[in-house]
């Protein structure tokens, strides 16, 4: 071919490649930003970002939970130790003997702690009632002969006193069973089935609970003790005068009583509050016994439908059934109402309030008479009496 007619053709093909180059960048050059895919794009990437840092995040709780819990559990083994440690001297095993003629013979056992230096020791009345003489020894094994001082049967309290003290044995503070609440942890250290110095822990699982006397009074009733401590902490025979703890150290309470089926603890377990050793302890090393207000009456705490028949329009407060005579509600001129086998007759004082004091139930009139009064002091009862409140003062005697 001839070199004219071969230039036409090259020029010809140059062209096409030229335009198929300019055409393939076209094809090839960036298009112009999508907003929406660019906020999409944008959301996507801050949500995973997130959700790596809340996994970090959730990791590292984890980690700080795990970490708090361990301290937790760490701090309170170290707290049950150190109170058990400290108080635990001071718990002694109480060995309680009968004697016959020239014989002594073991009636059982039984716990107590040392509340003071000279050898004052606190346990149950019923751990004691029956015995003639007494030893108790000590966590450190020493051991001495003791002595009752005084009984209080219808708190369930005794006070004896040992000849000798350990030398490690520190009387154990005692508390305010007042400022408990439910749901705290409390210790209880004794000798349940002879087993010395063991330890239980539990919480605090109810109060205002009520003890009822061993001693049975004029018609077959019985006196009880208001404010008693409810705990699951195990509490088993031989525990009986032992201290109930919190976290402190503080005595709050004396074990007392279980309720059980068996004779062996279900988590139901009572201690007397520790206000009550507050009030009768020193009585009992004074005096040797303990002296209770007293009204003089029986009563009832209402509810709707006994209130409705008896034409009252409140429920709260302490209904008289009976006003004894010769005592200080007779003086005062309290009101009974009468009752018979099925329930009382109207026409009875309700008692609303005691100097001031909301009186919701029978159990409040007890309350407030055991731990906030004293045999000869005048009150101001509040009574609901025929549809208007009165104020009645009387002037309280001495429990027979």
């Amino acid at each position: 071919m001839s070199k004219n007619r071969q230039l036409p053709l090259i020029l010809f093909i140059t062209s096409l490649m030229i335009v198929s180059l300019a055409c393939q960048a076209t094809s090839l050059s960036p298009t112009e930003p999508n907003t929406e895919t660019i906020v999409a794009q944008v959301v996507a990437t801050v949500q995973a970002q997130d959700a790596h840092e809340a996994e970090t995040v959730l990791v590292t709780e984890g980690e700080t939970a795990v970490s708090n819990l361990a301290s937790l559990d760490s701090s309170l083994e170290h707290k049950f130790a150190e109170v058990y440690q400290t108080a635990n001297p001071a718990v002694v095993h109480i060995f309680v003997y009968e004697q016959f003629e020239d014989q002594i013979f073991p009636l059982g056992t039984g716990s107590g702690f040392l509340i003071d230096e000279a050898g004052y020791i606190v346990t149950n009345n019923h751990v004691v009632a029956e015995g003639k003489s007494f030893e108790v020894v000590y966590a450190n094994g020493e051991r001495s002969h003791a002595e009752i001082v005084g009984t209080d049967i219808d708190s369930d309290l005794a006070v004896i006193r040992a000849e000798t003290v350990a030398a490690d044995a520190q009387p154990i503070p005692l508390g305010d069973s007042k400022a408990l609440q439910v749901g705290q942890f409390v210790i209880a250290i004794g000798n349940p089935f002879g087993e010395a110095g063991s330890m239980s822990i539990g919480v605090v699982s109810g109060l205002g609970r009520t003890l009822i006397s061993e001693r049975v009074v004029a018609g077959g009733s019985h006196y009880s003790l208001p404010q008693v401590i409810q705990t699951d902490a195990a509490i088993n025979p031989g525990n009986s005068g032992g201290p109930l703890l919190n976290l402190d150290g503080e005595v709050i309470g004396v074990n007392s009583a279980i309720r059980t089926e068996t004779g062996t603890n279900t988590g139901v377990g009572f201690s007397i509050p520790v206000n009550a050793v507050r009030r009768i302890a020193p009585q009992l090393i004074e005096k040797g016994e303990y002296s209770y207000p007293f009204i003089g009456i029986r009563m009832q705490t209402l509810n709707s439908n006994s209130a409705e028949e008896l034409n009252i329009d409140k429920t709260a407060g302490a209904y008289v059934l009976d006003v004894s005579d010769d005592t200080p509600a007779a003086a005062a001129g309290l009101i009974e109402s009468g009752f018979n086998n099925f329930g009382p007759f109207p026409g009875g004082d309700l008692i609303v309030a005691i100097n001031d004091e909301p009186i919701n139930s029978s159990d409040d009139l007890i309350s407030y008479l055991v731990f906030e009064t004293e045999v000869g002091q005048t009150v101001d009862l509040t009574v609901f009496r025929q549809g208007k409140e009165v104020v009645v003062p009387l002037t309280l005697g001495k429990r027979p």
